[in-house]
């Protein structure tokens, strides 16, 4: 559905001279042409002509109604959207996968990643162990050399430092 913009504009109230032009009714329809033809050059299209009621102040605490005439113009609005045309992409060069072409899967068992519970984990041996003088330093932090798998020596400096507090 085409969506429309609207201008208004006053009727002239007196004639345009020109060259060739005589008479009042003559200049007054000059002025109207004029006005029509300007507007058309900016894409607006002639609708109609109206009429209508204008309330006005008159003194200090008086109104009257005055009857305007105005022109009625539209055009077709040019929305975003339909003012832009994205512009599609190539295809891609390489063949596009579906499940007839796809390759069948070869059968492989599942390899399960090793679990901490089932004691697989690499620092396992290290929780199990007892802790010496010699595995922390005097703040009491454990020194590892392992620092991306640093959950197992936290978890059992944490759960020692319970059992030393509830001892006390």
């Amino acid at each position: 559905m085409p969506h429309y913009e609207y201008k208004v504009v006053p009727a002239p109230t007196k004639g345009l001279k020109a060259k060739g032009v005589k008479g009042a009714e003559a200049r007054f329809s000059h002025a109207i042409q004029e006005l029509m033809n300007g507007l058309a050059g900016y894409g607006w299209e002639y609708q109609r002509a109206e009429t209508l009621p204008s309330i006005e102040r008159s003194g200090l605490t008086s109104t009257t109604t005055e009857w305007r005439n105005v022109l009625v113009f539209r055009r077709l609005r040019e929305d975003v959207a339909e003012a832009f045309a994205p512009e599609l992409l190539p295809p891609p060069d390489s063949p596009v996968l579906t499940p007839e072409t796809a390759p069948e899967p070869e059968d492989k068992p599942a390899q399960n990643p090793p679990s901490e519970k089932a004691g697989n984990a690499p620092d396992a041996e290290a929780e199990k162990a007892p802790k010496t003088e010699d595995s922390t330093t005097d703040n009491g932090v454990e020194d590892t050399s392992d620092v991306d798998d640093m959950s197992g020596p936290l978890k059992s400096l944490a759960a020692s430092r319970k059992t030393v507090k509830s001892d006390d």
